[in-house]
């Protein structure tokens, strides 16, 4: 074999050679690569799952701060604006149980829906306010949804079993579907409201349905409330019996069966 022969043979083992090493070598950087990446996807998907706790399939609206003043029962409520200003609002698409209205007697689980409201959003207590398309009622009422801890109130009343979906106007329907399917499921388990047969219906609740609740709960459920629960400007809380001076004068926020509740209620006896 003369030089170049030689020469021409030994270039092409060399050239040959260093192609496989690169071959090789990308081959194992595209491999790492490829792991890189799909370890990358795999950590991406699991820090941006969702949970499902509070999950909406509509996107919550504008919403501003307010402070809670009082609960007038589980439905309404009293709040401070940030510029000072002092609204009431009727929490949209639900329905609790009457306790203060001036011509019908307290209705079962309405106790339980204003103090579940109540300890949800306690005096002083700072609210997030969605409100509605159009605002207000008839009455002048704002009319909106509240969070709590970014939990909705209008939902939570309805999982206890503490208020039906009603009062269902457009366009404020917006979270419609999910407060129904809610109270599907609260329905199903016959909790609070449910667990007397026909009480809540489409038109309301029904006053009949009191006396069968009464055998259990006959302080609460009495048919003609006729203590006035009233909370004066400084915030204290106070009831007054029939026989009162300042009677016939007071409007009630709450109405009681007896002393003792609206004395577990937190009231105190009106001194005249």
């Amino acid at each position: 074999m003369n030089g170049n022969s030689f020469l021409h043979s030994y270039l092409t083992v060399f050239l040959l050679t260093a192609l496989c090493l690169i071959t090789l070598s990308g081959c194992q950087a595209g491999s790492d690569d490829l792991i890189n990446q799909s370890k990358q996807e795999d950590t991406f998907s699991k820090e941006d799952i969702p949970s499902s706790a509070d999950s909406s399939t509509e996107e919550k609206g504008k919403t501003f701060t307010a402070e809670i003043i009082k609960v007038v029962d589980g439905d309404t409520v009293k709040i401070k604006l940030a510029n000072g200003n002092e609204e009431t609002v009727r929490l949209l698409l639900v329905d609790t149980p009457e306790t203060v209205h001036p011509s019908k007697p307290v209705q079962p689980f309405g106790p339980e829906a204003s103090k579940f409201t109540k300890e949800l959003m306690p005096a002083g207590s700072k609210v997030e306010v969605e409100t509605g398309i159009g605002e207000r009622d008839r009455y002048g009422r704002l009319l909106a949804y509240f969070y709590v801890d970014g939990k909705m109130v209008n939902k939570l009343l309805l999982e206890k079993g503490l208020a039906r979906v009603a009062y269902v106007y457009a366009p404020n329907t917006k979270y419609l579907e999910e407060l129904e399917k809610i109270q599907k499921q609260a329905q199903k388990d016959e909790i609070g409201i449910w667990s007397i047969e026909n009480y809540a219906t489409s038109k309301g609740f029904d006053d009949s349905k009191s006396k069968e609740a009464s055998v259990d709960k006959p302080s609460r459920s009495c048919s003609n409330p006729q203590i006035k629960g009233n909370i004066n400007s400084k915030g204290n809380k106070i009831y007054h019996i029939p026989s009162g001076q300042y009677y016939e004068i007071t409007k009630p926020e709450e109405m009681f069966c007896t002393e003792q509740d609206a004395k577990d209620a937190g009231f105190r006896k009106s001194q005249s």
